[in-house]
Formats: C-alpha cells, structure tokens, sequence
C-alpha cells in the first residue's frame, strides 16, 4: 500500500476541471505536498459544485473533466512520481431531479418490482406500497398542477415517470396519478412522513444499502476501475456513518481495490478511538484539526468567556452538554422524526404503546454519547446513554430497558438502523445547531471537535501525538477542509479572544450597540466571524450572516424565516461597510488582535504539518485562510499568485508577517519539502523540554531529526516581555533552521534569537563528517 507523505485538497467542478488540477500540478510539487486530493469525481446533479449528490456511479462528471480528464491528470501525477486521493460517496445518491438518475427513476416506475428497490432504503409498508416525494407546495389545490406529458407526470417543473401502461386507458390525471408507486406530498410532511432514508435532513439525497453485494459492486465499478488501473492510488470514504456495516463495507473496499490507502470522514468524540476492526488507515483529519487548535488556546479565560456567555444567554450559567441535549432531542422530535418512528416500528410491542417507545427511543437518540456504535464494538455507549436516558426520564426507564437488549444485538435490524440514526441526530443537533447557539470562543465549534473543551496542555497535546504516531500514524490531519465552519487563520484569529477576554466584551458591547439584533449569543457569534475574517465583504457577511442565523435557528430558521429579523440582519452587514464610525471600530480591534493571530496561525500550520500523521493542505491556506462556511470556503483561489510568491521564496525571500500572507506559505513549503524530500525525520515523536520563564509559550517536538518548535499565547508573551532567558533543550550539535537558512548550536537554544524572525522554527540537525 502506497502512503503519501502529505495530500493536497482541490475542489473539482465546471470551474476547476481534472485538466486545471493537471495545470497546478507542477506548483504543488514545488510546493512540497506530495499527493492531490480531490473532492467527489463520479457524475453529480446539474450544477453541484461539491459533487456529493451523485446521479452515475458509471462515469466521471463530463463538466469535471471526464474520463479523458481524469486519464490526463493520473499520467502526468505518474511521470512526476506524485499519487491521487479521490473522495467517493458510498451512502447515497442525488435525487433532485429523478430523470437525470437512472437508479431513481427505475424505481419510480417500476415501485417495489424495480430491481432498484433493493438498492434505495425504502420503507415500503409505512407508504402503503408507495415511495413518498416531499415536493408540493403549500396550496390546497397543488395536486390540480399536475399534467400528463407522454409517459411522463409533471407537477410545475418536476417530472417523473408512469407506471408502465397506468395511462393507457386514456383516464383522467388525477386517476392515472393514483396507479402511481410514489405519492406526492407537502414538503412540510417530509420530516415526520417521509419513508425513505435520506443523508441527514437533505430530502434530495437518498440513502444507498451498499451492504448489498451488487449494490456495491455497481456503485464501485468505475471507482475500483481507478485503482486497479493505476489511475488513483487511496481513496477517502465520506460519511461511513450512514452505511448499515460500515466495517463490512470497508472490508469488501479493501478486496475490491488490492488493499489501497483509504480513509475514512469519521468523526471521533474526546477519547473515542477508531474501530480497530476497519480496514482504514485512519480518519480525514478533524479529530487532529481539534488538537492543534485547542492546544494555542490559553485556559486562563475560561471562567470570563464562561461569564460573558452566561450574560449574553440570560442565565446563571451555560451547560455545553444540555445546550446539545436539548438540541438534539429538538432534531430526534422534528427534522428526523420520520427516521424515529421507522426504528419504531422495528421494535413496537403491542403491550407497550407506540408513543411511548418513539419517546423513548428519541430520547436514547439525544443521549447517545458518540456518533455511533458498530456492535458489539461500542456496546458501553448503548449502555451509557441507556443510564442517561433513565435518569432524565425515569417515567421511560422499564421501555429504555426493554429496548437496550435489541440495540445489543448486532444482526436485529432495529440496532442496525439505530445506528444509522445516531449519527445523524448527532451532526444536525451538534454540528448544524449547538454550533451556531454556542457563542463562547467560536473558534472551538469545529466539525470534529468538542466545544466544550475550552482548551488542553502541552503535556495532553504530546500524549495525543504520541498515540497517533502509535496507532494510526497514516491518518490524516488537517487545518481546513470544505465543511470546517471557518477557515484555519480565522479561528487562529479568533482564539486571541482567549488570551484578552474583558477587552472582547467591552467591544462586543460596541458592535452590538452600533447594530442591535435583540439576539445576542448570536450577535456574539456573529461578531467574531466579522473580527476573525476581516476585511470581508458584504456579499460575502451577507451570505454566512444568513446561514448562520438559520441554522442557529434562534430568531429565524430556513423554513419559516423571520423577516423582521433579517431585515436587521441586513442593516448589519450593510453597517460594516458603509458605517465609517463602525468600520473605525472594527478595523481598531482587528489591529489589537491580528498580529497575535498570525503567530498562532504560523504555530497551527507548522504544528500540522509537522506532527505525526499525513498532513492535508486545503486549497489555497498555503496563503491566509480567511473562509468563512460553505459555500465561501469553495472560492476560486489564486494559484497565479501563489506561484509568483512560491518562487520568491525559493529565490531566498524571507518574507515579512503581514496580510499577504506570504510567511505561511514559507513555512508551508519548507515543511512540506521536508517531510515529502526527507520522511526519515519523521519517524517517532518526543516532546522537547522548555525551561525558563517563559516556557509555557513554546510547543516544542522532535520527529527523529525534524524539530519544530512553536509559539503559545503570543499576547501574553508579549505582554512578560518577550521570550527572555526561556530556551529549549536539544542536543549538541548543529542545527539548521529550515525556514531562514539559518545555522544554529545544539544544545540550550535561547528562544529570543531562534524566533527573532518568525514565531515558529523548523529545525534539523547538520550532516556531519568524521
């Protein structure tokens, strides 16, 4: 099995085809990073710029570049010696439009006789032998719209198939549309009545049972096709979580492609680990992206952030845990209620009443701890939230207890589609919810990651390194991604919060009064994404502001928005532009903190790339990373640019930290080149001792040759007067620092000469001759 040293992400679409990648790929060699990756390949709906709605698991995506596109960028990786990274998406297809997939639309015509039936996870009884379509409007006389187009039915723009011979008999629309497989209902229904799985709330996305073997096998042809010809060399699975056996899945994986690299979007919670059972080399990288952020995070602030957060919400004190709790409970009764009354029905008893076991099994769902289980692995989180379902509803206790022996059995398929469940309660109530309501240091509510861990300790960072190095030393890690909520140097910006938090409140306290919401967690929110990504346009505030107050959900929401609101809203964004007296307030604060957050972006990159795993670089955060959510973090980046600057540092630059960004991308390159040019450096993991006054602001680690050595709390820092007598223990020999050039001794490095330039160093020992 190839491993590559390190992975760069590109985004492919109609506006950055296979043959652009192919175009770049002499920059990301010079870069340093070893393979491309590359998001989703396989023919999506008409339009997608993420690709994770596929329509054709027979074909690339001919507006991706096609396989003649593909072909091309795998011959020209080969010759330069480099490996390619695809994302797929195995647990459902785009449904959008029925007639552009082949799969969907057989169903649709053909109802429980299709071939396809078995393919698509369809509750056939719950829809009295019908599929559910969520696409009516709100009128009562929707259903009046519907018209006869040859073997077609049509309602305003959408279109599906007949029956075949339903309208034969010349009979009236509303006739023929009753001898139909599917029914067509009010969108709103969807959440309690649908009867088909869907990826989370998404009713365009329908749920695939690749635990068929043929079902496999069709919607892997053409990506086993990749790696057996030599075309791609690792692929990344997006979402495991929803699949029936996700460790069945990547055996057959495994078999089918000759043991390639293959990663998984798996998402850990605190110290879960990865099933030791998967046929993975670990997961894509947010479990590490936590780590690196949280360890420049400084403890001090905790209680006053906690304070402000409590004032802000109106209450005492602010729970993470309940925040989630009640968050997804919200999802397990609403937006998935339809998937809760499917578990029902797999584990009602005529002696229990049915509303009874959906409560319960709701709140099982709410207190699930991770993800999900893969019994019998994981069998102590059934258990868990079993315990903490009780004991918030004791009135439920005798059913919770009756159910628990079915979620433990691995072959009912109540704990099969229990587990297909959790994990969606988990991210639409986690990470598409609490996230946007919990306003104390947003730099911390990242995909992945615990909010509720405010920071951790050098010490707990280098265990976590070492067990990675341990463990899964070929996963992933990452800083960026195309689902993080902001990008990497807005949540290093954002973090200097931490370090000066009665100074965030009293501006805080500013904004607001300058443009009231009358929500102020969210205004908190808000805010911080103004401070951490400025300068931003208002088109593109304008964007995230309504995003984010949707998902929040606190003052309006995507189903019923709140027009008075987002009128203010609007004002708002309006008023970070055209306000001169705002502008002057906002541009003061972000000069107070953008310094500080640069030196923790410089510490973050080289932290990532540096430390045990397989580092990714997303597109373009070589340079600032200043995204905000989708579909901001999709930009057309500038690799003109970035290749002009590239050059200059090869041709000696040392380039200053400021707003080009130019010094990330020094550091960027020569960790990269390193690792990629010299991976015997980086083979083990042991922390370097500090000593000195200020030695709880370097992070220092030796990789076995390759030592890097970061800045911590840089406001602080500043603040004690700089790095004093504070020095690093090494052993005596030269060293060389691989971003100046620069040759320094062995032994006790003052820190105030080693980081004089730059607030992070690279360090690796001289060759010497005897």
């Amino acid at each position: 099995m190839r491993v590559p040293e390190s992975t760069y992400r590109l985004q492919i679409r109609a506006a950055f085809d296979l043959d652009a990648a192919a175009g770049i790929l002499d920059y990301v060699w010079l870069l340093g990073a070893d393979w491309l990756y590359l998001s989703p390949l396989l023919t999506a709906e008409a339009g997608s710029d993420h690709g994770y709605d596929v329509i054709d698991h027979a074909r690339i995506d001919p507006t991706r570049g096609g396989a003649a596109g593909l072909d091309r960028l795998a011959a020209a990786s080969a010759v330069a010696g480099r490996g390619l990274l695809v994302d797929i998406v195995p647990n459902h297809m785009g449904v959008a439009t029925p007639a552009h997939n082949s799969w969907w639309w057989d169903l649709l015509r053909h109802g429980e006789t299709s071939r396809y039936a078995e393919a698509f996870d369809v509750d056939w009884a719950a829809g009295n032998g019908k599929i559910r379509l969520p696409v009516l409007g709100d009128a009562s006389d929707e259903l009046d719209q519907l018209r006869l187009v040859g073997d077609e039915l049509h309602y305003w723009d959408h279109r599906f198939p007949l029956a075949v011979g339903s309208a034969d008999d010349g009979a009236s629309v509303a006739t023929v549309y009753g001898r139909q497989h599917y029914e067509l209902m009010n969108w709103r229904r969807a959440d309690s009545e649908l009867n088909y799985r869907r990826f989370f709330g998404v009713n365009t996305l329908a749920g695939l049972r690749v635990e068929v073997p043929w079902v496999f096998d069709e919607s892997h042809v053409e990506i086993v096709r990749w790696v057996r010809e030599g075309l791609v060399q690792g692929l990344r699975v997006d979402h495991p979580d929803g699949l029936a056996d996700p460790g069945g899945y990547l055996d057959r994986l495994r078999d089918a492609t000759d043991g390639a690299y293959v990663l998984v979007e798996k998402i850990l919670e605190g110290p879960e680990q990865l099933p030791t059972n998967w046929s993975t080399a670990g997961t894509s990288g947010y479990d590490a992206l936590a780590d690196f952020d949280r360890v420049l995070v400084g403890p001090a602030a905790e209680p006053a952030l906690d304070a402000l957060e409590a004032r802000l919400q109106g209450r005492d004190t602010v729970s993470w845990t309940e925040l989630v709790h009640s968050n997804k409970r919200m999802i397990a009764d609403g937006m998935l209620r339809s998937e809760v009354l499917r578990l029902s029905r797999l584990a009602s008893v005529p002696q229990v009443a049915a509303a009874v076991t959906v409560d319960a099994i709701a709140e099982l769902l709410a207190c699930f701890p991770v993800y999900r289980s893969y019994v019998p692995v994981g069998a102590p989180y059934v258990r868990e939230a079993a315990h903490a379902a009780a004991g918030r509803r004791p009135d439920l206790r005798n059913e919770i207890d009756r159910l628990v022996p079915l979620l433990l059995d691995p072959e009912h398929p109540f704990a099969v589609r229990f587990q297909q469940t959790s994990g969606m309660v988990m991210a639409k109530g986690v990470e598409d919810t609490s996230y946007y309501q919990f306003s104390r240091l947003t730099s911390l509510n990242e995909v992945g990651a615990d909010p509720g861990e405010f920071s951790i300790s050098a010490e707990e960072f280098h265990r976590r390194q070492q067990l990675r190095q341990a463990a899964l030393p070929s996963s992933m890690t990452t800083l960026s991604t195309h689902d993080t909520k902001r990008g990497e140097d807005v949540r290093a910006r954002i973090n200097v919060l931490a370090e000066i938090p009665e100074e965030w409140a009293r501006a805080l306290d500013e904004f607001r009064a300058a443009a009231p919401l009358g929500d102020a967690p969210f205004e908190n929110l808000l805010w911080q994404a103004v401070v951490g990504a400025w300068p931003l346009s208002p088109e593109r505030l304008g964007a995230y502001a309504e995003k984010a107050s949707r998902e929040a959900g606190t003052s309006t929401t995507w189903t019923a928005p709140n027009a008075a609101f987002e009128a203010d809203l609007g004002r708002l964004v309006a008023a970070t532009n055209d306000d001169g007296a705002l502008r002057t307030v906002i541009t003061a604060f972000v000069a107070r903190v953008r310094g500080a957050g640069w030196s923790n972006s410089l510490s973050a990159k080289l932290l990532q790339l540096t430390a045990p795993g397989v580092p990714d670089v997303y597109q373009g955060s070589e340079l600032w990373e200043t995204s905000l959510v989708d579909p901001d973090n999709r930009r057309a980046v500038d690799f003109d640019l970035r290749r002009q600057y590239l050059a200059r540092v090869d041709d000696g630059w040392l380039p200053p930290v400021d707003e080009t960004g130019a010094a990330k991308l020094l550091v960027t390159t020569r960790a990269l080149r390193l690792r990629r040019d010299r991976p015997e450096l980086f083979t083990r993991y042991a922390p370097v001792t500090a000593l000195g006054a200020g030695a709880r602001h370097v992070l220092a680690f030796d990789r076995g040759g390759a030592v890097t050595v970061a800045t911590r709390f840089p406001v602080a820092l500043e603040a004690a007067g700089g790095w004093g007598e504070t020095t690093v223990m090494l052993p005596a020999r030269p060293y060389r620092n691989v971003l100046t050039g620069e040759r320094v001794a062995g032994g006790e490095l003052r820190l105030a000469e080693l980081l004089a330039r730059y607030p992070v160093a690279l360090l690796v020992a001289e060759r010497t001759h005897s």
